[in-house]
């Protein structure tokens, strides 16, 4: 046929090359022939599925290298906080020797007064005026006072200048806390609990108001950590250790002057009551010295076992 002819001319016609498409459109089956664009869909579901398979790795790989970098922003924040930054700490940047030795001597005002207890708790019930100049107790110069209303004190204005120097020997050390740290001890002692913030709050205010005045008001018998707040707001307030030291041995010797003359006003009912007290101050003493010791010895065993 015409037709077959001009095919086979096509396909090995004299001097010319085979044209490669129409020869392999030719050697297809008929339906392909007359569709051939049946195997573009097969294709192109091949190529979305490379395209797909690749946006999944890159998704992958960025999803592990943000991981890696939140890590990595982790890591570096924990290398980033020295542990002199904690909350628990009461400076605000890198302490040095006066830091450390200020820590020391606050440590070692809780070491005196723990260790005062079983002392005083003897010395009253042997002899008061003696417990009021070793410690500046305002038991001791209660006692002392009722002894002077009976005779039996005759030096007892130079137990209480003693005394009066005596309790005020370690109080520098929270002046210069507030020195060093401003009201950074204050918020140690306050910690993380909403209530003791706004107890120490409360303190700090009525504090700032009175100004020096706080130091006398800082030793009325009352059961609020006010002393202490009081001499680190002197430090942090700017005043001069010599006339922290003024004041405070003045309010010291007024209110245990005061404590005194109560004392002496009382007079015999509080020395029947010492002389009672004087048969049981041995097992007081005890008393307070496992009271002392025990926790002490707990908190040891608590450390070892961990």
């Amino acid at each position: 046929m015409p037709g077959d002819r001009v095919i086979a001319g096509m396909k090995s016609g004299p001097g010319r090359a085979p044209l490669p498409g129409i020869v392999e459109a030719m050697d297809r089956p008929a339906d392909e022939q007359l569709n051939p664009s049946s195997d573009v869909p097969d294709e192109r579901a091949a190529v979305d599925e490379r395209a797909a398979g690749r946006e999944d790795a890159a998704a992958d790989g960025g999803a592990v290298a943000n991981e890696g970098t939140t890590a990595d922003e982790g890591t570096a924040a924990d290398e980033e906080a020295p542990w002199w930054q904690d909350s628990g700490m009461p400076w605000h940047q890198k302490p040095g020797k006066r830091d450390y030795w200020c820590m020391a001597c606050i440590g070692l005002v809780g070491v005196v007064g723990l260790a005062m207890l079983p002392l005083k708790g003897w010395l009253l019930g042997l002899r008061p005026d003696i417990m009021l100049g070793v410690s500046g107790s305002r038991i001791g110069a209660a006692a002392t006072g009722a002894l002077v209303a009976v005779g039996s004190a005759p030096h007892w204005w130079a137990w209480l200048l003693l005394g009066s120097l005596v309790s005020i020997k370690l109080d520098w050390v929270y002046w210069w806390a507030g020195k060093l740290w401003g009201r950074g001890m204050i918020e140690v002692w306050a910690g993380s609990s909403p209530r003791a913030q706004r107890r120490y709050d409360r303190l700090e205010r009525w504090a700032g108001r009175l100004g020096w005045l706080g130091i006398l008001v800082a030793y009325a018998p009352i059961p609020l950590p006010l002393m202490p707040v009081v001499f680190v707001l002197s430090g942090a307030s700017g005043m001069k250790l010599r006339t922290f030291l003024i004041i405070d041995f003045i309010a010291a010797t007024v209110w245990n002057l005061g404590f005194l003359l109560a004392g002496r006003a009382v007079g015999d009912p509080i020395v029947d009551l010492l002389h009672e007290y004087n048969k049981v101050v041995n097992w007081v003493t005890v008393v307070l010295l496992v009271a002392v010791l025990v926790p002490i010895f707990l908190r040891s065993g608590r450390r070892t076992a961990r």
